[in-house]
């Protein structure tokens, strides 16, 4: 069945506008110092808060592509978008009762569960409208998630926070009210295209998963157990837990840079600085899913993942001399482009070695990559931060050397990988 295409490009919009609203959730490095200062919490006992919210996005973002295809993606989406915006509710009150606890629960639990169901349904959903561009437009619709750490940061959280005078109560609960307003309109406009549905002009190649799904028994259990998945899931876990390292804590390593230049600068300037880098690298974050989706469906899947963290491992051995601030912003911004290019290129790269019926489930199984990263990545720099607090020159030479050890890892597993397609009598 050919139909016209214009009604897809909606839909792929109001998936982007709602993985803004959900990429949100990156601009917590804003707030990590101020809820800090403010409850007297620790650099540990505050990134947890984050590390949970990321840790059930990637729970509930396996379960959401297990139960898709029952409910639908306008149920799911809708439902991600209102706990989303309910779990900074519920933050709101933890803060205004100073439980840390609720917080974890509100903002971790709750707002997590949010995340991973909203997040992997439109990338699911807007997949199939676009066979034809499948690492084009995945990669625009997960660049939103990287662009909301932009527009938090820059926009809504400074607006709220002068019309709350800095109370984060309030901040939160006037965030919360924003989400739910934009968000659930995006949600429900989420739906499958209809069966047989074939973009105009499109001929899929001879050799596609597109041609082949009808005579591919390749099973669930077969897929989860293979050798190429499992690679697949490694490298893209290894590639979020170096990258969530600088996006949970930027804000705080820039505020150091300069602070060691001009121990007299203001909180107020600081404050600025961690904004500004926090709004300019989740831009990178956003456009990397873009660029390095696309470039994927020209250079190959695996070797654009071979290109993101073989760079990146020479950027971070560069940080560790680096004592410029504008170098080092420079440095974090390619970081996140190449994080957010993990997250451009795996949709497609899924599609293209697992056949499309199982595409909502693997990817949502392999988005516990980043449950797993998010509980790694941020508690590792906040526990290096605590631990050399009395020396912070130290600081910055252990993070990043842990950088170093992670991409490596997992440039040493894409060597082992392709671009091939499994079928079910290659796994025995």
């Amino acid at each position: 069945m050919r139909n016209k295409n214009s009604n897809r490009w909606f839909i792929a919009i109001m998936g982007t506008l709602l993985q803004v609203v959900l990429g949100t959730v990156y601009a917590w490095s804003f707030f990590q110092k101020p809820i800090m200062l403010e409850y007297g919490w620790t650099n540990v006992q505050t990134m947890w808060i984050f590390s949970i919210a990321i840790l059930f996005l990637g729970l509930s973002a396996a379960v959401g592509g297990m139960i898709l295809p029952k409910f639908g993606p306008r149920k799911l989406a809708t439902t991600g978008a209102i706990l989303y915006s309910f779990g900074y509710l519920i933050s709101a009150y933890a803060m205004s009762i100073g439980s840390l606890p609720l917080f974890y629960f509100g903002f971790g639990v709750v707002g997590g569960i949010g995340l991973g169901l909203g997040y992997v349904t439109p990338v699911a959903t807007v997949s199939k409208w676009f066979p034809d561009k499948k690492g084009l437009i995945t990669g625009m619709v997960v660049m939103g998630f990287g662009l909301g750490a932009l527009i938090m940061s820059k926009v809504v959280a400074p607006i709220f926070i002068k019309l709350a005078e800095g109370n984060m109560v309030f901040v939160f609960l006037y965030i919360s009210v924003v989400l739910f307003a934009i968000g659930i309109p995006a949600a429900l406009s989420m739906k499958n295209p209809p069966n047989g549905f074939v973009p105009k002009a499109f001929i899929a190649p001879e050799n596609s998963n597109f041609n082949h799904d009808a005579k591919n028994e390749l099973t669930l259990k077969q897929s989860l157990i293979s050798t190429q998945f499992i690679g697949m899931w490694l490298v893209f876990f290894l590639n979020i837990s170096a990258g969530i390292m600088f996006i949970s804590m930027q804000s705080p390593m820039i505020q150091d840079l300069l602070v060691q230049k001009d121990p007299t600068i203001s909180t107020e300037n600081l404050a600025i600085a961690g904004g500004t880098l926090i709004a300019i690298s989740s831009l990178f974050n956003g456009l990397g899913r873009f660029l390095w989706g696309g470039l994927s469906d020209r250079l190959g899947r695996i070797q654009v993942f071979r290109l993101i963290l073989g760079s990146q491992i020479i950027v971070f051995i560069l940080l560790m001399f680096t004592t410029n601030t504008y170098l080092f912003g420079a440095l974090v911004c390619y970081i996140l482009l190449c994080y957010g290019g993990g997250f451009g290129a795996m949709p497609s790269y899924i599609l293209d070695v697992f056949h499309e019926k199982l595409m909502a489930v693997m990817y949502g199984v392999i988005l516990t990559a980043w449950s797993i990263g998010g509980i790694v990545g941020p508690p590792i720099a906040a526990f290096i931060r605590d631990f050399y607090a009395e020396r912070p020159e130290l600081i910055g030479p252990t993070t990043y050397g842990t950088g170093i050890v992670l991409l490596s890892i997992g440039f040493l597993i894409t060597l082992f990988l392709s671009n091939k397609p499994i079928i079910s009598k290659k796994i025995k």
